[in-house]
């Protein structure tokens, strides 16, 4: 699913060098020649739909993942919409899921005609809340659709159990946390199905969309490869109605090449956001600028990092870090359950309190692998004079 910004700065018009909130040139650039070479393979075959790319690809990520299957498909969203379809969800049904996402969550339950039904979020993590899942569960209710946002998973042992009591299956939407683990267990292998996106922001980005599902269980994964293939199987003969959402062979070649680099990235992304947790926890910080934190036993791939900005304050930082060229982003300013597409459900301002705040105080910072030390010095800086503590930044510690 894609993983844009609903507001986004980085003023190129100020005297500083800017620091953008991505930059995904620097992560493609020094691997052009060995992609270059993936793609032109795949155009001298001309396999571009199922090709052996794909198939490697899918057993590369199964085997990341540590599940039996993978499948491959067009994007994200579309993950999300086979794992519902695959999963029995139909028109009437119900999906317990959060509001604190991406669109693309509820809306692969809208379009099945099924009802999504939202729970409020933890305040220290900004994932599902379980005891909210579980008040929300009734007798429509046919599945559970937790977001392991930004780049941390859910609480899947809480939600497994209510997943298993229930008798409903828990569908993970893993794509902002590939790598991302409880106990040595990764994103993807924690429910009855995972659903990553690929979509070039992601922290394994392909040239354009992608997705993938993984499972344990080898009669969804057979049903998965019918499904988005129009439900066909042998051809021409459908016994099924799926969709057409297959992975691009040219996509997965890219992704071939960049998945040999992931945990390195990821661990980039690790040390930055150590040095800004160190370094952005001086009282004087912490009263006006809250760090995220990573449950115990839990890794987060830190697809975002994610502060909380104090009284009201959120949109003057954002507006005095693009001042000086420093690119952030808000995920996300306005929580699904108040938008317009689904007013018809009923929420009002006031029926997810949790997650209502957070979408005022939210603001995510820098924290792309390729990141130089320099520019985290920058936008360290930069939020710690807007608090009022007088250091760049750069090189030195703000924590006391």
């Amino acid at each position: 699913m894609p993983n844009r910004p609903l507001r986004s700065t980085s003023d190129s018009s100020a005297a500083s060098s800017p620091v953008p909130m991505l930059d995904v040139n620097r992560q493609n650039g020094p691997l052009s020649e060995e992609i270059d070479a993936a793609i032109a393979t795949v155009t001298k075959s001309g396999a571009f739909v199922h090709g052996p790319a794909c198939r490697e690809f899918e057993t590369s990520i199964a085997s990341y993942c540590g599940t039996q299957y993978a499948v491959g498909c067009a994007s994200g969203s579309d993950a999300l919409l086979l794992s519902l379809m695959v999963s029995g969800v139909q028109a009437g049904d119900e999906v317990v899921l959060p509001s604190f996402t991406f669109f693309a969550t509820a809306g692969a339950v809208s379009r099945l005609g099924a009802k999504p039904v939202f729970a409020d979020i933890l305040p220290d993590t900004f994932n599902l809340d379980p005891a909210d899942v579980e008040r929300k569960i009734t007798p429509r209710t046919k599945a559970i659709l937790p977001v392991h946002l930004f780049g941390q998973c859910c609480d899947m042992d809480q939600l497994a159990e209510i997943a298993e009591t229930k008798n409903i299956p828990l569908i993970e939407d893993a794509a902002q946390a590939i790598g991302a683990e409880i106990g040595g267990r990764r994103a993807g292998s924690l429910g009855s199905l995972g659903c990553f996106s690929f979509y070039p922001t992601k922290n394994l980005g392909g040239f354009g969309d992608g997705g993938m599902i993984t499972t344990d269980d080898q009669k969804l994964a057979d049903a998965l490869r019918i499904l988005r293939d129009h439900g066909q199987h042998p051809r021409y003969h459908h016994s099924l109605v799926g969709v057409n959402s297959r992975l691009d062979t040219l996509q997965a070649a890219v992704l071939n090449v960049k998945l040999l680099r992931l945990d390195d990235w990821s661990a980039g992304r690790e040390r930055h956001a150590q040095r800004y947790a160190s370094e952005l926890t001086s009282p004087q910080l912490k009263s006006q600028v809250s760090v995220p934190t990573v449950a115990e036993g839990y890794t987060s791939v830190w697809n975002q990092y994610t502060v909380r900005v104090a009284e009201g304050r959120r949109d003057e930082l954002q507006s005095h870090l693009a001042s000086q060229q420093i690119g952030s982003a808000v995920y996300y300013p306005i929580p699904l359950h108040l938008q317009k597409c689904f007013a018809e459900l009923g929420y009002k301002k006031g029926s997810l309190p949790v997650t209502e705040q957070a979408a005022e105080e939210v603001l995510s910072l820098p924290v792309f692998a390729e990141l130089t030390e320099a520019e985290q010095g920058q936008v360290i800086g930069a939020v710690a004079g807007f608090c009022g503590v007088e250091s760049a930044g750069e090189g030195e510690h703000l924590a006391a």
